[in-house]
Parts: C-alpha cells; structure tokens; sequence
C-alpha cells in the first residue's frame, strides 16, 4: 500500500471519527436559560445570539423588563456559557422611551467590540432607533427614525460591514412613499446616516418593498437581501446593493407557473 493511499485512509478515519463525535455531542441537550418577564419575554428566532469579544453571548428580548408596567419594553442580556444571565439594558430607561424599546431583532458585534441595534417602536419620533450598547449596557441612541425620507420601523438585524459600518433595512418609509415601501441604509458606529436604497423606485415597486430580512455582504462587497412585496409580480425580489448605493433587482418571485419558485420571502 503506498504511502498516498495510506494518507487518504488515515484522512476518512479520522473525519468519520470527527462525524461520529458531533453526532455522538449533537444528541446531549440542555436548557440555559428560562425567561420570565424580569430577564425579558419572547426571544424571537430573529434575535440570534451574537458572542462577544469575551466569549459571552449578547442578545435581545422583545418585550419584558422592568420599565413598563404591561409586557415589558424589552431587553439586552448577556448569558455567560454556563447559562448565567444578566440583563444589562431595560429599554424604556429615559422618558418617553427616548431609548427606544421592542428590539425586534438580534445585535450585531462592531470592531470595537460594542454591539449595535435596533428598536421598531420608541425613539424621539416614535418610530424606532439605532442603538450602540457596551458589554457593561451602556446605551447610546445612535438614529432616531421618523415618517420621512429616512426611512422607519425596522425589523432585521444590522450587518456589520467590512468596512467597518453598519448596513440594514426599514420596512417603512424612504423618498417614494410613506407607508408599504422601505430602504436600505448605512449608519457609522458615530451615527452617522445615510439611505442608499429607497424602494418604489418606479411606478408598481419593479424593485422590491417592504424589505423585512437582514442583509448579508457577499466575496464581491456587495450586500444581498430580500424584500417581501413588489418586484415584476409583486411577489418580492432578491435585490443587490453596493456600500455606496449602485443597485440591482437579481430576481423577482412568482415568475414561474402556480409560483413554482416560490413567493414573499421573509428571511436573509
């Protein structure tokens, strides 16, 4: 037997035993955490952990806490790998909920090592925020969102670019239409923003609405994402957008018989 074949036998053992291990480890389960209204409610599948730089996980809640008096305005906590879990933020802390409150979405790491958010609701306008949140919870309102160019309400969670900058969607608003029409905007870790997409961009929406899913940032730089309405069957699309705005509608949904491919994508 040469020493090639031995090299490739020796290979497959060691991946089947690598298989058998995870299958082995992927059968143990155990609960972390439980949440009962103080360390926040409804952890959406949305709000996917995101590991801090000192391998502790960061996430969000939608509702509980301890500044509202119904279901709570929501929360940020830290759960260690062990399952010990801190809310570090209860949103509603300044008046009026100036803060923000009802993150809808998970958090998003920054090369400072702080994570970056969103709420759908609160804000100076009512409309939602940007926020920047220390591993400590200190929190700072980076975008207030309004009924106006700037776009409002977003649901998905921010990208964390390449480039250092955060990239995301707002299911509301832009140049083009109040309601039913949506952006894509960047935002700097400073706060400063910018819309580089509005959708309803022409008569029907060819280019998509009501983008709902998080974008992701592919080999070429460029950020890819879906919207749920509008494209040539008002279906929904999948869209490409550069960092600096040049964009392009990849794909509109329902274009095939009885929506054989399918219709409304609502994921990234």
């Amino acid at each position: 037997m040469s020493n090639s074949t031995r090299n490739k036998i020796a290979c497959v053992v060691l991946l089947l035993s690598a298989v058998t291990s995870i299958s082995s480890h992927a059968q143990t389960f155990k609960t972390l955490a439980s949440f009962d209204g103080s360390n926040g409610l409804f952890p959406a599948s949305s709000m996917q952990l995101t590991q801090g730089l000192d391998g502790n996980l960061y996430g969000t809640t939608g509702l509980g806490g301890s500044n509202c008096s119904t279901d709570g305005c929501g929360t940020v906590f830290k759960i260690t790998p062990d399952g010990s879990v801190t809310v570090i933020y209860n949103f509603c802390a300044r008046q009026f909920c100036s803060d923000g409150f009802s993150p809808s979405a998970g958090l998003a790491l920054g090369f400072d090592g702080n994570f970056y958010g969103v709420t759908v609701d609160g804000g100076r306008f009512g409309d939602g925020t940007v926020f920047k949140i220390t591993p400590s919870g200190k929190v700072t309102t980076l975008f207030n969102f309004g009924r106006n160019h700037s776009g409002f309400i977003p649901v998905a969670a921010l990208l964390a670019a390449r480039d250092g900058s955060f990239y995301g969607t707002t299911t509301k608003g832009g140049q083009f239409c109040i309601h039913f029409c949506g952006t894509v905007f960047k935002i700097t870790p400073k706060g400063k923003y910018s819309v580089l997409h509005s959708f309803c961009a022409q008569s029907n929406c060819p280019d998509g609405a009501i983008p709902e899913a998080p974008l992701i940032q592919g080999a070429d730089g460029n950020l890819y994402g879906t919207t749920g309405g509008g494209g040539a069957n008002n279906q929904g699309t999948v869209f490409k957008i550069s960092t600096t705005g040049k964009f392009a509608t990849l794909y509109s949904f329902c274009a095939k018989a009885n929506c054989a491919d399918g219709s409304i994508p609502a994921g990234g």
